[in-house]
């Protein structure tokens, strides 16, 4: 996650290597050099039918790259939720943002140069729900969806939050296998879904992103690649326990696949139905998009990969910072519960060495003081290569950003993006 690691260290798995779930990315296929080259939005983009993909997020290239973040579909089995039937307008800022300059180790930076270096290929800031900077590349437009990554994590836990306002979950101190038997013969059993919210379940994963046999990540996709309902969860139950529940802090995809089957057991229905019905009507989405699956028909992989339009992720941005849209609800002061650490083992600085974040709810979180201003309070959805929904409550800024970054991770892409983020929320102070 942080600097200074080495790829040995669990610690950096969460970024440099965390290429298959997460991420379900590939591998270690998409380090090849040229990858930065060809950033630029003046194309015509190609109908998404006749676009060349690669065959799997393991053997994307840099020409097929962000072509197939936007057809997973076309790769892997997917359930759809719904637009809403009213869609809530985004109007213009009166303030715009396209001629920002922001300052980065390199000196003064363009929006230009942001996005030819990080090949940004969509790029949205919210203020007060309006639109003061729109941008798209790579061959994106308004219409295409975009995959999450681990973007979704953020919102299995904002769906967590909706199942426990409507009574669904009794609390987040319930044990898992509460709501999954099949977990209570397995190191889960005991576990809170708080702790797995904190991802400080003490159950044995390993992120790191290689063939390895002690690799969970690659065995996580070994079983979601052979189609098999039920082989996933199989995989979790099988994880032994590692340390006490509530005593380290451990990025595990599995984990948040382990929430999701726990939602979908809390709620009676599969996720992309609740979201549809509790999120993306309410809140006005624009359009339909799509959750990956396990295995044909099976359950949604509640730690990685959906798919939504650039502005439908500002709008659940909103959600998020509003507590709710319509008839829905989250849980009274919500947003700060999930949104920042609410004990020492994921306090801010805790989690990785030099690294100045925290973790909330499936959430990582900016301290909350004036020492990384004007980002104090702020929040933000992570995926790997390069996906982002920031939220700072302060200053009621959203911003999202969709990438195809060279590699799973980059620190240094990553704070030059809450530099630029960081410049547009002064910009747009009241």
């Amino acid at each position: 996650m942080a600097n200074h690691h080495q790829v040995s260290d669990p610690s950096r798995s969460r970024r440099r290597l965390l290429g298959a779930m997460g991420g379900l990315g590939g591998l270690g296929a998409l380090s090849a050099a040229g990858l930065l080259a060809g950033c630029g939005g003046d194309d015509e983009p190609v109908p998404i039918a006749l676009e060349p993909i690669a065959t799997g997020l393991t053997t994307v290239t840099p020409d097929n790259q962000a072509a197939t973040y936007r057809n997973i579909d076309r790769l892997y089995a997917t359930r759809r939720f719904a637009r809403s039937t009213v869609v809530s307008p985004l109007a213009a800022h009166t303030v715009s943002l396209n001629s920002l300059r922001y300052d980065a180790g390199a000196g003064s930076q363009t929006l230009a140069d942001y996005m030819r270096k990080s090949r940004t290929s969509g790029l949205l800031i919210l203020k007060d729900g309006k639109i003061a900077l729109e941008q798209y590349a790579l061959g994106n437009t308004e219409r295409s969806l975009w995959t999450s990554f681990s973007v979704a994590k953020s919102v299995t836990s904002v769906l967590i939050g909706v199942a426990l306002q409507e009574g669904r979950i009794r609390s987040l101190d319930d044990s898992v296998e509460r709501y999954v038997p099949a977990l209570a013969s397995s190191a889960y059993a005991g576990c809170s879904i708080r702790s797995l919210l904190r991802m400080t379940s003490g159950v044995a994963w390993n992120e790191s992103y290689t063939t390895a046999g002690d690799s969970d990540i690659a065995n996580l996709v070994l079983a979601f690649s052979s189609g098999q309902p039920g082989a996933v969860l199989e995989l979790m139950r099988s994880r032994p326990r590692a340390a006490p529940v509530g005593s380290t802090f451990n990025y595990s995809t599995g984990e948040s696949y382990v929430l999701g089957a726990v939602l979908a057991a809390a709620t009676g229905s599969n996720l992309s139905n609740y979201l549809s019905d509790k999120v993306w009507g309410p809140a006005g989405m624009q359009a339909d998009g799509y959750w990956m699956l396990d295995a044909p028909g099976g359950t949604e992989m509640g730690g990685n990969n959906i798919s939504a339009t650039l502005r439908d992720y500002g709008r659940l941005g909103l959600f998020m910072l509003n507590g709710g849209a319509g008839s829905t609800r989250l849980p009274t002061n919500w947003r700060n519960l999930a949104g920042h650490p609410d004990n020492a083992i994921t306090a801010y600085g805790a989690l990785y060495p030099d690294y100045p974040l925290g973790y909330g709810y499936q959430w990582w979180s900016f301290p909350n003081d004036a020492s990384v201003a004007p980002h104090e309070g702020a929040f933000t959805a992570q995926g790997i290569y390069g996906q982002f929904i920031y939220i700072n409550p302060a200053h009621r800024v959203i911003a999202v950003i969709w990438s195809a970054w060279p590699e799973a991770w980059i620190n240094e892409l990553e704070f030059e993006t809450y530099a630029l983020l960081g410049t547009a929320v002064a910009a747009l102070a009241d």
